[in-house]
């Protein structure tokens, strides 16, 4: 069960900006964000950074449904060493609830398909995997995944 003293929020200065694109940059280091990324994406997302006391663990992201699909994507990272602890489930949980405020009938995620981790996660919580493909310029796959 995750700790008690798992601190969840949406970034709001440039030191919680900088964490959220540690984690994202960590975890998918063939899609590395700027700054100025992360400040765009947290304009048309919801993100959340989680902190164990002061220590960053991890971060999410939620992609609201877009025109008619009713379909939003949730996105729950954490850093390798905080992994097994559920630390990823809370943040889970929290984007899952969120996506449903945001009125998501589907929900989606997607995992870079070298990490293992994230997949086994996302299989753990019932997603399937709907496609595999690669970005331009990439050399990893990305796969898409729905909650079933």
């Amino acid at each position: 069960m995750a700790d008690l003293r798992l601190r969840i929020h949406q970034p709001a200065d440039e030191a919680a900006f900088r964490d959220w694109q540690h984690v994202h940059n960590t975890i998918i280091p063939t899609h590395v964000l700027s700054l100025a990324d992360v400040r765009d994406r947290s304009r048309r997302h919801h993100l959340e950074v989680a902190y164990l006391d002061d220590v960053l663990v991890g971060c999410s992201t939620v992609r609201p449904p877009a025109d008619d699909t009713r379909t939003a994507t949730v996105i729950a990272r954490v850093l390798p060493p905080y992994r097994r602890r559920g630390f990823g489930a809370r943040l889970y949980a929290r984007g899952l609830d969120r996506a449903r405020e945001l009125g998501a009938e589907v929900v989606e995620t997607v995992v870079l398909s070298s990490n293992e981790d994230g997949l086994r996660f996302a299989s753990r919580h019932g997603f399937a995997e709907i496609e595999r493909y690669l970005l331009p310029g990439d050399t990893i796959p990305w796969i898409d995944l729905r909650l079933s």
